[in-house]
């Protein structure tokens, strides 16, 4: 048996099959990674052109969106051309690529939603000291913080996993390619890197959930003694931040929190699919329907365009 080849292009098995019903579902799949494109563009434009958004609250939103872009462009492209042209093909180093900038972009929007939390703890508990608490220059800390700690953990499972040998066996039953799945076709021992990508990937979801976790308590505890306007208001204001922090770690806890044994490869596809295209699409609708000054922004920006017109 070859044990040294780590050369050979592997190849991903997808997501679809080419029936009537899944290209349906491939067209409602490309539909909503463009919207995504799109929605998370515009809330980027829209918070460069608006000098009322130019705050650290709305530079972190800008941050998620421009995430949330890099991710779809990161894996939507593979999957259209593998399914379009039937080259299924990815070389090692494009794998590696896709799973280097996967995982920083995911454990980077694992610390930003953190660092969207505290932002909106010191403005509902401690406005008049928001300047002081949320400064500039620790935003742009915690932003490149949330980067550097992604990136470092992006490159570490990168290079451990291209350097395993994997024989024979170069399919992957994935639509892209991620660490655990290309784990499984070693013919290494990788028992001991399972184990610490294991711990990896529960630190860098637990960690900055728990923060998430105690801001919001915290904040909980300041409203429920507020007046009942300003307690309706403080709950609105985070209660886009909370449907995107519950969109996305529960897909990531369903996929990356369980043993290996048990996640069906099915399974991992669907879930996969929602937190790479799905939830990306979603975080912009869910910001701007509940969030006046984006919406303000935006009628600004259509009736400057109309009048240009």
């Amino acid at each position: 048996m070859d044990k040294g080849n780590t050369t050979l292009a592997f190849i991903l098995l997808g997501l679809f099959n080419h029936t009537r019903a899944h290209l349906v579902l491939f067209v409602l799949v490309l539909t909503v990674a463009f919207a995504s494109l799109v929605a998370n563009a515009l809330m980027l434009v829209l918070i460069h052109q608006d000098h009322r958004l130019h705050t650290p609250m709305y530079f972190l939103l800008s941050q998620l969106s421009f995430m949330d872009m890099m991710l779809v462009s990161t894996i939507v492209p593979q999957l259209a051309t593998g399914y379009l042209t039937g080259k299924k093909t990815i070389s090692p180093a494009g794998c590696g690529f896709q799973i280097f900038f996967f995982l920083t972009l995911g454990g980077g929007e694992c610390f930003l939603l953190a660092a969207m939390s505290y932002d909106r703890y010191v403005a509902i508990c401690h406005p008049l000291r928001y300047p002081v608490l949320m400064s500039w220059p620790l935003c742009l800390r915690m932003t490149l913080g949330s980067w550097v700690l992604g990136a470092a953990d992006g490159l570490m499972q990168a290079l451990v996993t291209l350097n395993f040998r994997f024989c024979n066996r170069h399919e992957i039953d994935h639509f892209f390619c991620e660490a655990p799945m290309l784990v499984r076709l070693a013919c290494d021992d990788t028992s001991a890197f399972e184990y610490a990508m294991y711990i990896c990937c529960v630190l860098m979801l637990l960690v900055p959930l728990s923060l998430i976790l105690t801001s919001y308590g915290l904040i909980l505890a300041a409203v429920l003694t507020c007046v009942p306007q300003r307690r309706e208001k403080a709950l609105s204001t985070c209660s886009s931040h909370l449907a995107v922090v519950g969109l996305f770690y529960g897909a990531a806890i369903f996929i990356y929190m369980r043993p290996m044994s048990y996640r069906p490869a099915n399974h991992n596809k669907v879930v996969s699919v929602f937190y790479t295209v799905v939830t990306p699409a979603l975080n912009p609708v869910i910001y701007s329907l509940r969030n006046s000054e984006i919406k303000n922004g935006l009628r600004k920006c259509m009736a400057r365009r109309a009048s240009i017109q």
